[in-house]
């Protein structure tokens, strides 16, 4: 899909594909989603700009990612899609920027542009922005606080799965503790807290690249760059060093949640295993002595006892019941 902006904030329908397409003047603004190499050589021969491709996208060595060719500015950055499903990803962008206008190529619907997108071409809102690199500064704007969003989503989620770990009570049924519920709990808070952390992870990457291309817009751009934008970027370089600290606090809030989201399913897997080994402990002294008077030896004095039974039954439990005194006393249960 290829859509063009005018200054007014106005869609400009695409010129014909041939030999006389000519891209309006009033266009500042070019957005291509998902493009066939038609809409892509089309935009190619009414700029003389080439485009990447998907693989130049992708590449994550910073000389591909930031790149000047005769005064053009080509950037690239992977921004998180589909941040509120159960499979996000990271989508390449990529940027073109120059004096006369904003060129973005992309392969996947992403939801800061669609906000971007309602609000620049929103009818009666006059010029909103007199040059590309307005446009730019404020499509990135637009990125930014979305990062900021699900940041503070992810916040959110992991303040609630803190609250269940370290300050609520296990899951208990019938006044009793039920370790089987609170393993699957557990489980349950893993996989949220991973889905967190890969979201984290996934803003980081986006950030760091925007982190790294608003000041190479600002520096090599700095001869046709408007002096009022010049606070403007600063601004916003600003506000992605200041997400960038906040995302590297939650990746330790991450790892801390993992890590005691694994120490407590280990203790519920030990108490487990604990209540087993007591369970076989008590029951080796009664099988030793029942094995032991279940020998069919004439010699054995017992045999004769009228009291001989009681007498074993009492030693069979006695024997049961000294290890759980025994174990109870050491507070192993």
């Amino acid at each position: 899909m290829l859509t063009l902006y005018s200054r007014d904030g106005t869609t400009v329908p695409a010129p014909p594909h041939g030999a006389a397409a000519k891209l309006p003047p009033e266009v500042i603004w070019v957005d291509l989603v998902a493009p066939d190499n038609a809409e892509i050589e089309l935009v190619e021969y009414m700029t003389g700009l080439d485009m990447p491709s998907l693989a130049e996208l992708s590449e994550i060595e910073s000389s591909s990612r930031l790149r000047t060719e005769n005064g053009v500015l080509y950037l690239s950055a992977p921004l998180l899609h589909h941040a509120d499903s159960d499979t996000p990803k990271s989508a390449p962008v990529g940027f073109v920027l120059c004096p006369e206008r904003l060129i973005t190529l992309r392969f996947d619907a992403l939801i800061p542009f669609t906000t971007f997108e309602q609000s620049f071409a929103r009818p009666g809102t006059g010029a909103p922005h007199n040059s590309a690199v307005a446009v730019f500064a404020a499509l990135v704007e637009t990125i930014v606080d979305r990062a900021a969003d699900v940041l503070e989503t992810i916040a959110a989620e992991l303040d609630h799965l803190s609250h269940r770990l370290f300050r609520a009570q296990p899951i208990r049924r019938r006044g009793k503790h039920h370790p089987a519920r609170n393993e699957a709990d557990l489980r349950n808070s893993l996989r949220r807290v991973g889905h967190s952390g890969d979201l984290v992870s996934k803003i980081r990457d986006g950030l760091l690249s925007l982190a790294r291309i608003v000041p190479f817009v600002a520096s090599n751009g700095a001869s046709w760059i408007e002096p009022e934008l010049k606070p403007r970027l600063d601004t916003l370089r600003q506000d992605i060093a200041s997400l960038n600290d906040y995302d590297a606090h939650l990746v330790n809030k991450v790892q801390l949640m993992l890590d005691a989201t694994l120490g407590l399913i280990n203790i519920e897997q030990n108490n487990i295993i604990k209540v087993l080994t007591v369970v076989s402990v008590v029951g080796v002294p009664p099988t030793l002595i029942a094995s032991m008077y279940g020998m069919n030896f004439k010699m054995m004095p017992e045999l004769e006892w009228a009291w001989g039974y009681p007498y074993a039954l009492t030693l069979i439990a006695l024997s049961a019941v000294l290890p759980l005194l025994w174990f109870r006393r050491r507070g192993w249960f």
